[in-house]
């Protein structure tokens, strides 16, 4: 097991496409329903998701993942096996792909984000799930776009979906607050926006946020830790429920590898999700 973990590792860190080929040969959790993918949400080519059933009968809560990938690249062929180890804890798991930037810079994302929730909200008991017990998940980029549309209640407002109807929010190494002028992707994805501030997640703390998990570790050298302290300490000082866990040695890529079936080990990133998620849908 050890030498496969080692060989994985290095597939992850030389592969064109690494999660793609994890997906392919990690061992995953299996569900007793299939998969069911590429269903529209929207009119345009990225707007489509799957669905991970975890009991057709029964309304399981859903939680809906966004994974990351710096908000120009990424797709939801190359998380089944999160999905997967999610499902098999008794959710319904919905992945949506998303509009990206350059081409399509926020809110975009944000706005796919929110239809892809709606979407579950209408549809999700149509494969098992509780439509009023949904909860946003997502790994940098995609922690980012879940708590926008967890704390920024306009984009919610729009879509017509009851806030009531999000009952906790996690955040995966997620950036919150930074510069969105910065030279680069940030430019890229945010520095159209005339409102820098709009942009950023901690700028719509409230006290009647949803409960939120934060997870980070501390060896992040890509989105640092301070951005979950930030978001953390803002939420507390505005008496919303909010807990940061900080996982010793865990990199920006461990915390989110860490849901799969052969590294676990490394951080408890999996429990403390499913803790949370199965606790705020109670």
């Amino acid at each position: 097991m050890r030498l496969w973990i080692a060989a994985m590792l290095a597939l992850i860190a030389s592969a064109c496409s690494p999660l793609a080929l994890f997906n392919t040969v990690a061992p995953k959790d299996s569900l007793t329903t299939p998969a069911t993918r590429a269903i529209a949400y929207g009119d345009g080519p990225r707007q489509k998701l799957d669905i991970y059933p975890a009991a057709p009968e029964a309304k399981k809560p859903v939680i809906v993942f966004l994974y990351g990938g710096a908000w120009n690249n990424g797709r939801r062929q190359d998380y089944g096996w999160a999905a997967r180890a999610l499902a098999a804890k008794g959710f319904v798991v919905v992945v949506p792909d998303y509009r990206l930037a350059p081409a399509d810079p926020f809110p975009a994302f944000v706005d796919d984000a929110t239809a892809a929730t709606a979407w579950a909200h209408a549809n999700a008991r149509r494969f098992g799930g509780d439509p009023d017990r949904i909860v946003l998940m997502g790994h940098s980029a995609g922690a980012h776009i879940a708590m926008m549309v967890a704390l920024d209640r306009r984009f919610l407002d729009r879509a017509g979906v009851p806030s009531s109807t999000i009952r906790g929010v996690i955040g995966l190494a997620g950036p919150y607050k930074f510069d969105p002028n910065e030279e680069g992707v940030l430019r890229d994805a945010f520095g159209r926006f005339p409102e820098p501030d709009a942009t950023q997640p901690v700028t719509f703390v409230r006290a009647d946020a949803p409960p939120a998990l934060l997870l980070h570790g501390d060896a992040d050298t890509r989105v640092r830790l301070r951005n979950s302290e930030r978001l953390d300490r803002e939420l507390r000082a505005a008496s919303a429920s909010a807990e940061l866990k900080v996982y010793p040695g865990v990199d920006h890529t461990g915390i989110l590898l860490a849901l799969s079936k052969p590294l676990r080990g490394r951080a408890p990133t999996l429990e403390d999700a499913t803790a949370f998620a199965t606790k705020v849908t109670r």
